[in-house]
């Protein structure tokens, strides 16, 4: 976590972010409670800027209002984990075809730098843990917007991405999986540097079940400790 305090300038906003980056690496766990009071003196803000960050996350599937209980960080099961990557699969593969078919040298370029850039973190090399912050410094989200469909751009940023990041973290983490979904990464980027939309998509499409395989194995081995 970056320090918890943030300027007066776009407050919700920075909190929101800063709550995101805390339920992601887990520092703030699946199901906890979100408190108005609490965000406040966490993040150093009034409660006016917590309530509207703690509104964005329900808006983006990071935080669920239970009655009589307030809202909460989301604890998906695993039916929810395999919906929403079977539905991720569909439209990652179309996004990655359409990439191949329509991305610029420069957006090319962006991705490359992005995995680059990705290699050189000490977790990654280590093969600790291969955290992507959100927006365009995460791959997914670059390749979707590569794809030129406003749609199916929001469809995957809006309704998929946000709330698959902690469980995306939580996979990363299993030793040897960094490093190879990194080498994953590099497979995609390289299909879309040659322009092949049929490859370009399985290379997403095996990139994806990988992750659905070793993301299911840690959510069962984190419910049988």
């Amino acid at each position: 976590m970056r320090n918890n305090s943030v300027t007066r300038q776009t407050l919700a906003d920075q909190v929101f972010e800063r709550i995101v980056d805390a339920i992601v690496v887990g520092d703030i766990k699946a199901g906890s409670p979100l408190s108005e009071n609490e965000i406040a003196v966490r993040f150093n803000v009034s409660r006016g800027p917590a309530r509207e960050a703690i509104f964005r996350l329900e808006a983006k599937g990071l935080a669920t209002r239970v009655a009589h209980f307030g809202a909460r960080v989301v604890d998906l099961s695993l039916d929810d984990l395999r919906s929403l990557f079977e539905l991720r699969e569909a439209l990652e593969c179309m996004a990655c075809r359409l990439a191949a078919e329509r991305i610029s040298d420069a957006e090319v370029a962006v991705l490359e730098d992005c995995l680059r850039g990705h290699a050189e973190r000490p977790e990654v090399v280590a093969g600790q843990s291969y955290y992507q912050p959100g927006g365009d410094q995460d791959f997914h989200f670059a390749i979707a917007r590569a794809s030129h469909n406003q749609r199916l751009f929001r469809a995957l940023s809006d309704n998929i991405y946000d709330v698959m990041r902690p469980y995306r973290f939580r996979s990363s983490q299993t030793p040897g999986r960094a490093i190879e979904a990194l080498k994953e990464h590099r497979a995609v980027v390289e299909a879309l540097r040659s322009r092949d939309p049929a490859k370009a998509e399985a290379a997403m499409r095996a990139h994806i079940r990988s992750s659905w395989l070793n993301t299911q194995s840690a959510f069962q081995k984190a419910e049988r400790s």
